[in-house]
């Protein structure tokens, strides 16, 4: 089976995957009355990561300081400053295309790869097709502005409502690329 290229994000209802400042503190609104493993389930058939480097820096400094949370992922992070960060483990540093890099793990062996973000990352992969399933958690938050989920330059692209399911009060709409073989709930 081909390695499946997923998108797993949270947005506000507005469609900001970040506040202007690029804080993420809106995601954790409300108390949890169900338990929610979609992220679970998701770790579970990921074996490669691939953010960008703001992305990364956030997760590192403010959403995960003490615990890298992919320790078990290849982990591809996208800056134009390779040389200011050094290596560590499974984390490669790269000033390369996102296109040119997904092509390219897509045709190794391996399980799912997962597109963390952020929003400069996701739409040149959106353009070329290369985004097997996109599955949305939608949070019950108007913003009003902040970084945008999908960018300008984004190219007009129809997709396939695979699911969609409410856990506490978040929306989780699952969505494929047409032509892609059901991959179901998740």
């Amino acid at each position: 089976m081909k390695r499946q290229v997923i998108l797993f994000i949270a947005q506000s209802l507005d469609g900001y995957i970040a506040k202007p400042d690029f804080s993420v503190d809106f995601l954790m609104t409300g108390d949890p009355i169900e338990p929610d493993h979609e992220y679970d389930k998701l770790m579970a058939q990921v074996d490669t990561v691939i953010m960008g480097k703001t992305t990364y820096d956030q997760l590192v400094t403010e959403l995960s300081p003490t615990h890298y949370p992919y320790a078990n992922q290849e982990s591809y992070v996208l800056t134009s400053h390779p040389e200011d960060v050094e290596a560590t483990g499974n984390r490669h540093f790269m000033n390369t295309d996102p296109v040119a890099l997904v092509q390219q793990l897509k045709s190794q062996p391996g399980r799912s790869i997962w597109i963390v973000g952020g929003s400069s990352l996701i739409t040149p992969l959106v353009n070329a097709g290369l985004i097997d399933r996109y599955q949305i958690a939608v949070v019950p938050v108007i913003l009003g502005d902040g970084i945008p989920l999908f960018s300008l330059g984004i190219q007009p692209t129809t997709l396939n409502l695979v699911d969609a399911f409410k856990i506490n009060e978040i929306a989780y709409l699952t969505y494929q690329k047409k032509g892609v073989e059901s991959l179901g709930r998740s």
